[in-house]
C-alpha cells in the first residue's frame, strides 16, 4: 500500500473516530478525549489510536479512559465500517498519547545539563559581556563612529 494512501486513511480514521467519540459513545469513562494520531499497519489489520483525556475534566484518568475506549472499540469499529470505504476495517487499539510528557522530560533534562544562557543571567552579577576578553576594544571601535568626526566631515562637504 502506498504511503500517501496510508496517510490519508490514518487521517480519515482519526477524523471519523473523533466524530464517533463526540457524538455516539456514551460511556462516562470516555468523556470527550482528543484523538491525536492514528497509525494503521500496512496490511490494514491493526490501527493504533493515540488519545489524550479531556482537559476540562478534573477526574481525567488515562487508565479509565483507555478501559472505556477498549470496551467501546467493537461499537466504534462497526461505526467506522459504515462510514469508511475499505474492505476490512482494522482492529482498534487505543493507547495513551505520551508525547507531551516525553517532551517535557527532555526539556527538563536539557535544563539540568546545559548552563544557563547569558540573556537569562542578571546584568548586575558581572557575568555579562564586559567580562569577555577584548570586549573593551569592541566597545571603543563601536563608539568611534559616534564621535564628533562624522559630523565634521559632513560640515566640510557643505
Amino acid at each position: 500500500m502506498s504511503n500517501r494512501r496510508l496517510a490519508r486513511l490514518n487521517e480519515q480514521i482519526r477524523r471519523e473516530v473523533s466524530d464517533i467519540l463526540r457524538t455516539e459513545v456514551r460511556d462516562p469513562r470516555v468523556g470527550l478525549p482528543t484523538v491525536t494520531e492514528v497509525a494503521v499497519t500496512e496490511d490494514l489489520w491493526l490501527a493504533r489510536i493515540y488519545v489524550r483525556p479531556d482537559p476540562t475534566r478534573e477526574d481525567a484518568e488515562t487508565d479509565d479512559l483507555i478501559e472505556g475506549l477498549e470496551a467501546a472499540a467493537p461499537f466504534i469499529r462497526r461505526a467506522l465500517g459504515k462510514s469508511l470505504r475499505v474492505r476490512r476495517v482494522p482492529e482498534l487499539r487505543f493507547e495513551p498519547d505520551t508525547v507531551l510528557e516525553r517532551a517535557n522530560r527532555i526539556e527538563q533534562l536539557l535544563r539540568e545539563v546545559l548552563p544557563p544562557s547569558e540573556s537569562a543571567s542578571d546584568p548586575d552579577d558581572g557575568s555579562g559581556a564586559k567580562d569577555t576578553p577584548g570586549s573593551e576594544e569592541r566597545s571603543d571601535s563601536e563608539e568611534a563612529p559616534d564621535s564628533g568626526e562624522a559630523p565634521d566631515s559632513e560640515d566640510a562637504n557643505r
